[in-house]
């Protein structure tokens, strides 16, 4: 069984940071790419970042020069660092990994949603 648990949210001024954090644990083989998504009230959700294995990565055109994504594979985590913040930037921000797992005598890749944290940024 695998989990991904956010944490990292909160309610924020205009112009301030935050640091979203997602641990991915249970049993699965690798990792390969992770990933931040966020979705608005009324609105669609959308790939904020992204990052491979070897860690390449891309944004959203609206978060360019402003987030930051990483990741630790020791300790099969993914961030996401937001400078900035605008108050476009509220929304819940969902992890999302693709995972390896082993089942059933197969392998198995499978993307796996984490449960949302809320990010809210005032102005």
């Amino acid at each position: 069984q695998v989990q991904l648990v956010e944490s990292g949210g909160g309610l924020v001024h205009v112009g301030g940071s935050l640091r979203l954090s997602c641990a991915a644990s249970g049993r699965f083989f690798s990792i390969n790419a992770m990933g931040w998504y966020r979705q608005a009230p009324g609105k669609q959700r959308e790939l904020v970042a992204h990052i491979t294995s070897g860690g390449g990565t891309n944004y959203a055109d609206s978060v360019k020069g402003r987030f930051t994504i990483s990741r630790d594979n020791a300790k099969n985590t993914v961030y996401l660092q937001m400078n900035s913040l605008k108050p476009e930037d509220t929304a819940v921000y969902y992890c999302n990994a693709v995972l390896a797992t082993y089942r059933g005598g197969s392998y198995y890749v499978d993307g796996y949603w984490g449960q949302g944290t809320q990010v809210t940024v005032s102005s």
